[in-house]
């Protein structure tokens, strides 16, 4: 475990905390944050990065960082998603342990005293498991229990179940994770991509006090697209397996026809089973084509080498300049 920053001066702990119009759960946030971080007693910050809120998530962040040092505040020039506020609060954290939160308060803070407890023991990533699922919905419940049983199946490497953002890095890690250079970002396989020594804190969610999900049927949708994308090639090489087991049938089917005329001179069925097949077959070319596009998709995205975000203002920083992502 790294016992101390890679630069002077720099906290023990950082906080994470990517914002997208959370106006209203700011202060509630703040309140129940830095008591627990005042109580463990290590020297820390409060990295925030406004996601292009639309609101006044900014103004509220700004007049908290004006008054109290440990906080300081990232504002990126638009909303590029969670995981690119995410990834831009981890490049600029000075930590020797970083811990990314959400600020809706369903990530109990309380859980912070045990997880720099285990790092002091020595472990270089503490994670948060969420023990049930209750306070979600039915379908929410199977489709994530799905997405999870699907991703073990089809990706190398084992993400953990129920593991959200939400866990302790030791700087060795965080410093390992800027190594990553992808644009397309699907944080919690990249988490678990990484390794190192590992230990587990279970949790109950509570339910969301104020406001509403970030993400509804849509982005998760797209999410697990991500997750399953980016971390298994298996989509591709199934289609070999599909093309196989297709040719393999259409060659039965073709001598079942054959021997059949021969041996009986039946005709063969007409135009319904002529459509039914070239329906069948330009189905499976079209689900064949999307999934390569998803891939091709990617590699457009990385091969432009655009940043993962831009910074619009640095607040309570050393530097007041803006700087990109340079991987």
């Amino acid at each position: 475990m790294t016992n101390t920053p890679d630069s002077m001066g720099a906290p023990e702990l950082s906080l994470v905390v990517p914002m997208y119009n959370e106006e209203n759960v700011i202060q509630r946030f703040f309140d129940t944050v830095r008591p627990i971080l005042d109580d463990i007693g290590l020297p820390y910050e409060i990295v925030c990065v406004n996601d292009g809120s639309r609101d006044a998530t900014l103004l509220a962040l700004t007049g908290i960082a004006r008054k109290d040092p440990r906080v300081r505040v990232v504002d990126l020039t638009r909303n590029f998603g969670k995981e690119a506020a995410l990834t831009a609060g981890l490049d600029l954290a000075r930590g020797a342990a970083v811990i990314p939160i959400d600020a809706d308060l369903q990530e109990p803070p309380e859980l912070l005293p045990k997880m720099v407890a285990h790092w002091q023991d020595g472990f270089d990533v503490v994670l948060a498991r969420r023990a049930e699922r209750s306070s979600d919905t039915m379908f929410k419940r199977g489709s994530a229990r799905m997405f999870y049983r699907l991703l073990r199946i089809m990706s190398d490497v084992e993400i953990p179940e129920n593991v959200g953002d939400f866990r302790l890095m030791d700087r060795e890690v965080v410093n390992a994770l800027h190594r990553l250079p992808e644009r397309t970002r699907f944080m919690k396989g990249i988490f678990a991509w990484l390794g190192f020594r590992q230990t587990t804190i279970d949790f109950v969610r509570p339910a969301r006090q104020e406001g509403s999900g970030k993400f509804g049927f849509r982005k998760l949708f797209q999410l697990a697209m991500e997750g399953i994308i980016s971390f298994s090639t298996v989509p591709l090489r199934m289609w070999s397996y599909v093309g196989f087991m297709v040719a393999a049938a259409a060659l039965l089917f073709m001598l079942y026809i054959l021997i059949d005329t021969l041996l009986f001179g039946r005709d063969t069925p007409g135009f319904a089973t002529i459509a039914t097949v070239l329906l069948f077959f330009n189905g499976l070319i079209m689900i064949n084509l999307g999934i390569i596009g998803e891939y091709l998709a990617r590699i457009f995205t990385e091969v432009k080498a655009r940043p993962i975000y831009l910074v619009r203002e640095q607040i309570q920083f050393e530097t007041a300049d803006a700087e990109e992502h340079k991987p």
